[in-house]
């Protein structure tokens, strides 16, 4: 994982939601690649530099949820990308698995903050231009799940 942290942009407003996602999504990476147990990355990441100023909550919803959920979310996604799943980085993976979890199951998280976060998420630890790939997907999904917060705000 190519990971430019907090230390890159010392400015950066970092809340604890955004660190408990930042931590969520390296959980999330390891167990794509490695399919380690859930706890045991679970008792890793917390034993990382910096967890204690993560929303500990909202990292264990994320962690545990999106890959308990991870059939249904890529079943939702599927359809809106360009080819298989499992061609995306792990990295952009990660971000579309979290925040189709957040769009679908946190609706107390405006839709925005949700493709944002993960837009973000995708700026700091993937590929040049994954962010871009990761915004366009998570606006269709929002757009056909969130559609009535959508049309809310038009």
């Amino acid at each position: 994982m190519t990971e430019k942290t907090a230390h890159a942009n010392p400015n950066k407003n970092r809340t604890p939601r955004h660190r408990a996602r930042e931590f969520a999504l390296q959980g999330i990476y390891q167990w794509l690649l490695n399919h380690e147990d859930i706890a045991v990355i679970d008792t890793h990441i917390r034993q990382a530099h910096g967890f204690e100023k993560a929303d500990s909550g909202h990292f264990h919803a994320l962690l545990y949820n999106t890959i308990n959920q991870q059939t249904e979310l890529r079943a939702e996604l599927s359809p809106l990308i360009d080819r298989p799943l499992d061609q995306l980085s792990p990295v952009e993976l990660a971000a579309l698995l979290i925040g189709a979890y957040e769009l679908k199951n946190h609706i107390e998280i405006p839709y925005r903050v949700v493709i944002n976060e993960a837009v973000e998420l995708t700026k700091s630890f993937g590929g040049v231009d994954g962010h871009k790939y990761v915004n366009g997907v998570l606006d269709k999904l929002a757009a056909r799940i969130r559609n009535t917060e959508i049309n809310a705000g038009r």
